[in-house]
């Protein structure tokens, strides 16, 4: 197994991205550690998994979460191999509707946490030779009118992650960030019918967005995630890699025939 015996920390798994990430990672032999709000959710899914599984409720916005988080996957399994930072506030917000504490509350969730945690983690990446694998989004180059503060935000995970990696390459300690497209999640199904769209919305996709028919699957996600976190991808660190099924820089979608 690509995975076996690491202990992997995954924030926000217990639902989309990182639940999927969190769960592929078990099925490669780690010892998972999973981690969110939602109690219930988290302690059904480490039960499913077994004692190779722990859940950690923490609420990432409150600075004290990081350390904690990072003490309690140790007491769990003695060691940390690799975290996940996948969590995160997609929150809808136009330049009218970005205030200074709604940019506090999506900075100190989207781009504070991750950092503090690795900050807390150092040290036991430093003995284990461990990775982090930041999950950002492609709406850090631009993103779209509403959704500014989330957008910014992932800008600046994006910068986080290169400059970790240049930080702590000497002490073995890789970093690299994803930056992923349209992704069908539960949460997002449900984003887009608050949004207006109709229940089947998955399948009357334009195909400018989703070219093979289809947006992408959390099991996508987490099928690539597996390899940035084992070893098999050492010692490369530093890397951006888009997950998307077009070109994301310059693009000027194709004009097919019949249209």
């Amino acid at each position: 197994m690509r995975l076996q015996d690491q202990v992997v920390l995954v924030t926000g798994s217990t639902t989309g991205i990182g639940e999927a990430i969190a769960r592929r990672a078990h099925a490669e032999g780690a010892r998972v550690v999973l981690h969110g709000r939602n109690e219930k959710r988290g302690h059904e899914i480490a039960g499913e998994l077994g004692s190779r599984a722990v859940f950690l409720a923490a609420d990432l916005a409150d600075a004290a979460a990081a350390p904690q988080l990072v003490a309690g996957a140790v007491t769990a399994f003695g060691k940390l191999d690799a975290i996940v930072n996948n969590a995160a506030w997609v929150v809808r917000s136009d330049l009218a509707a970005t205030d200074a504490a709604l940019f506090d509350k999506v900075m100190a969730t989207n781009v504070r946490a991750p950092l503090l945690l690795v900050k807390a983690a150092v040290g036991e990446l430093k003995k284990t030779r461990g990775c982090v694998l930041n999950i950002g989004s492609i709406n850090a180059y631009t993103g779209e009118s509403n959704l500014l503060a989330y957008s910014f935000s992932k800008g600046a995970l994006m910068t986080l992650s290169r400059n970790l990696a240049d930080a702590l390459c000497y002490d073995q300690v890789r970093v690299n960030h994803f930056n992923v497209g349209w992704v069908l999640t539960p949460n997002e199904y449900q984003q887009k019918l608050a949004d207006g769209l109709p229940e089947d919305w998955p399948q009357q996709l334009d195909p400018q967005f989703a070219p093979s028919g289809r947006i992408m699957k959390p099991e996508e996600i987490a099928a690539a995630a597996v390899y940035w976190i084992s070893p098999e991808s050492r010692p490369v660190s530093g890397s951006v890699i888009e997950l998307e099924q077009y070109p994301i820089i310059g693009r000027n979608p194709t004009k097919r025939g019949d249209q």
